[in-house]
């Protein structure tokens, strides 16, 4: 029986996304994503504690992430873990973890802009082929 690799984060861009195309014209943009929980500790202050997520996006959801996202926007994006490793010119060798987006929706946006018509951002959220 297979498996499920299936990711849903809420959480606000670190930083504004950086898209680079690589041979063949295939877009790929990266930034890391925070989310947080908080609780209560034994004497009742409020503890919060923050991920960071490393986030990978293909194609169409590349461009849309350059055009669109900017740091401090609040994002709900479904996708995939992937690890992986490589060996940098000096021989070492580094591991990274990584959530590939399938796909992403805009929730709020720290300066709304509008367009032409007024309307606001657009969201994305239809799948992405890898």
């Amino acid at each position: 029986m297979g498996g499920i690799n299936k990711v849903l984060l809420l959480g606000n861009l670190g930083k504004d996304p950086e898209m680079r195309t690589l041979e063949g014209g295939v877009s790929v943009a990266k930034f890391p994503l925070a989310t947080s929980e908080s609780h209560k500790d034994k004497s009742g202050n409020k503890i919060e504690q923050t991920e960071w997520h490393n986030i990978v996006l293909w194609r169409n959801q590349a461009e849309f992430a350059a055009k669109y996202l900017k740091k401090g926007n609040t994002v709900f994006l479904e996708g995939k873990i992937r690890n992986r490793t490589w060996e940098d010119k000096d021989k070492v060798k580094h591991y990274t973890t990584e959530i590939v987006c399938d796909s992403i929706s805009i929730v709020s946006t720290a300066n709304s802009k509008k367009d032409e018509t007024g309307n606001s951002q657009p969201q994305q959220n239809t799948p992405t082929d890898h």
